[in-house]
């Protein structure tokens, strides 16, 4: 799972639950990975993501080479080291194994082979 598609999940269809965004990361494997820096992607994607739950992410990971501002810097599209930094962290950073777990009701979502598993169990919806 990259950190771009843990940007965008949410266990609020669990009953009962109102805010289970950002989900807490247990990774207990991390794979990295190579991939293309295409900077007009990242322009284009930066404005879409929730940065504090993507900077909170990158913390869970406890990865020192993974290194974002706790803030979006201003003028960030013409910043290509930021850029480069943030192409890391969202598209080359793959948690492999691993749990995603719901802020306020704690239930787990396993993560297996870079699969999140986000189905819920009958008697949650």
């Amino acid at each position: 799972m990259l950190l771009l598609t843990h940007n965008m999940l949410t266990s609020n269809c669990i009953k009962g639950v109102s805010n289970g965004y950002p989900l807490i990361i247990k990774a207990t494997s991390i794979k990295k990975l190579e991939s293309d820096f295409n900077p007009e992607f990242l322009i284009r994607m930066i404005p879409k993501l929730d940065w504090s739950a993507f900077y909170k992410a990158t913390l869970m990971l406890g990865d020192a080479e993974i290194s974002i501002p706790e803030k979006l810097i201003d003028s960030y599209e013409k910043d290509s080291e930021f850029l480069k930094k943030v192409h890391h962290a969202l598209l080359e950073v793959e948690v492999v194994e691993g749990d995603l777990e719901c802020p306020e009701s704690g239930r787990k979502f396993p993560i297996s082979s870079g699969i999140p598993n986000m189905l819920l169990k009958e008697d949650e919806i």
